[in-house]
């Protein structure tokens, strides 16, 4: 049985999802708590957040994250995807910085405007 704090919404409800009964989740007021509760055991996701090098930018870094959640266990080679990475401004913001990260899918996007200097 594992026990886990719903982040769906304000209320914070205290899941108990049962591993031997089909995931199985109590303590949820929503619909949404049972579906994060669930996934949460069988499948971890997560939005990935980082920064970027700008080249020629009125900023140094952009800030970028990915578009969509991917699996839990391939943040940390998600973010090595953009150790070496320098865009050049302008960045607009939505702009694709890494496409498929880790064949997730998922793509890295810009989160910030940034003009040139």
């Amino acid at each position: 049985m594992k026990n886990l704090i719903c982040i769906c919404c304000p209320r914070g409800c205290h899941l108990s999802v049962d591993e031997n009964n089909n995931f199985a989740v109590t303590g949820n007021t929503c619909k949404r708590g049972e579906t994060y509760g669930r996934q949460e055991v069988e499948n971890p996701q997560r939005i990935v957040t980082s920064t970027v090098t700008v080249a020629n930018g009125a900023y140094i870094r952009c800030p970028v994250k990915t578009d969509k959640t991917i699996p839990k266990g391939l943040m940390f080679e998600a973010m090595k995807s953009l150790n070496h990475i320098q865009i050049p401004a302008p960045i607009a913001l939505g702009q694709v910085i890494v496409a498929n990260v880790c064949n997730t899918g998922a793509n890295f996007i810009a989160t910030k405007a940034i003009d040139k200097q």
